[in-house]
């Protein structure tokens, strides 16, 4: 099976009760780019990026769609195999892994049509068909955050995660110590996620001051050198997420015990192939993390559960999808939803969804 066109498109993701506000971003609407692969045998795969807008990380939707299409002439009449696929790819553009994982992933989106099989098979197989997700409440008034925080653990969601940074630490403090008076004892695991808005100072003090809640400081720091400052000092688990930039990285990070697990997005890393490689390496070292990315819809979602359906269950933290914020699904099936804090796995070949095409009007480019 060769790959016979690349068809690129955008797509508008008005945020549902926006602004979604982090330490570094406050988005209202976010343009999502979208990959259809049609291969020779007229079946079609589709991929996904979606940058949580420009200074969240080095990502940004233009460049998504400019790097496509900077790769897509390469790809006409190669094997649609993720290794030669990603070769090639590689061969065709350095770096810019956020665009280049919307074709990894519409190629497994086509072996697994081509198959009949699931992308959670090809990627090792299924090891659980229930997943756990987890709330990101954004930044916000304490007593806000800790009214969402109880509101959210009573929905099923087994794990929360609170963002912080971007102003006065005290306020971080108090909106901790209010979501754990709310959550504390219901089980509900918790995550208090720096998006690299705090300093090391910062860091420090909320670790010293809140040493009673057992919550996971997540990616506190701008720089990973930053990371290993704190590491030694802080009485809390540090995950890393936006620093975890490529597999040299992860592998660096696990090995020298750096971090106690990874918040890890699937466009960061590179698409499914490099994904499944990095479950292996946490697996390995025996560290938690997550299997989610930056924002996006149906198709962004579906990859997202089902390489977490592939990971080890006491290692999987959750499975992040923008689905709660977002209007309308484009999927035709109603897409791949969460449920009392869970989302089932698409049952259907490939990524299991039905991708309402003509919601996307014209391509901005054809190959």
């Amino acid at each position: 099976m060769k790959i016979k066109s690349v068809e690129i498109f955008r797509h508008d993701l008005p945020v549902k009760n926006g602004p979604y506000t982090m330490a570094n971003a406050e988005v209202w609407a976010l343009e999502t780019t979208l990959v259809k692969l049609v291969a020779d045998n007229g079946l079609v795969g589709w991929g996904e990026t979606c940058p949580v807008g420009p200074t969240y990380a080095e990502a940004h939707a233009r460049g998504a769609q400019s790097a496509l299409q900077q790769m897509a002439p390469a790809l006409i009449g190669a094997e649609a195999l993720p290794l030669t696929v990603n070769r090639t790819m590689h061969g065709s553009l350095n770096g810019h892994n956020y665009a280049k994982a919307a074709i990894d992933i519409a190629v497994h989106d086509l072996i697994g049509k081509q198959h009949g099989v699931r992308v959670a098979d090809l990627l090792g197989g299924v090891a659980n068909n229930r997943l756990p997700s987890y709330y990101a409440t954004g930044v916000g008034a304490p007593d806000d955050i800790a009214r969402l925080a109880a509101e959210k653990s009573g929905q099923g969601y087994p794990r929360l995660q609170i963002k912080v940074g971007g102003r006065p630490v005290e306020l971080d403090i108090e909106t901790i110590r209010k979501v754990w008076e709310k959550v504390g004892g219901t089980g509900v695991r918790l995550a208090v996620d720096g998006n690299r808005g705090w300093t090391t100072r910062d860091a420090l003090r909320v670790s010293r001051e809140c040493p009673d809640i057992p919550f996971v400081m997540e990616q506190p720091c701008n720089r990973i050198e930053d990371l290993e400052k704190i590491r030694p000092q802080v009485q809390h688990a540090i995950y890393m997420d936006e620093s975890g930039v490529d597999l040299a990285t992860v592998i660096r990070a696990a090995g020298s015990g750096l971090v106690d697990g990874f918040g890890m997005k699937v466009t960061r890393i590179g698409g499914l192939q490099q994904m499944a490689a990095f479950r292996d390496i946490c697996e390995a070292c025996n560290l938690p993390h997550t299997c989610d990315d930056a924002w996006g819809g149906d198709i962004i979602a579906a990859a997202c559960t089902h390489v977490a359906a592939t990971v080890k269950p006491p290692l999987l933290e959750g499975v992040w999808l923008a689905e709660p914020m977002i209007e309308t699904p484009y999927s035709r099936d109603n897409g791949v939803r969460i449920k009392d804090g869970h989302i089932d796995l698409p049952t259907g070949p490939g990524l299991g969804i039905d991708v309402n095409e003509t919601l996307f009007g014209t391509p901005i480019a054809v190959y």
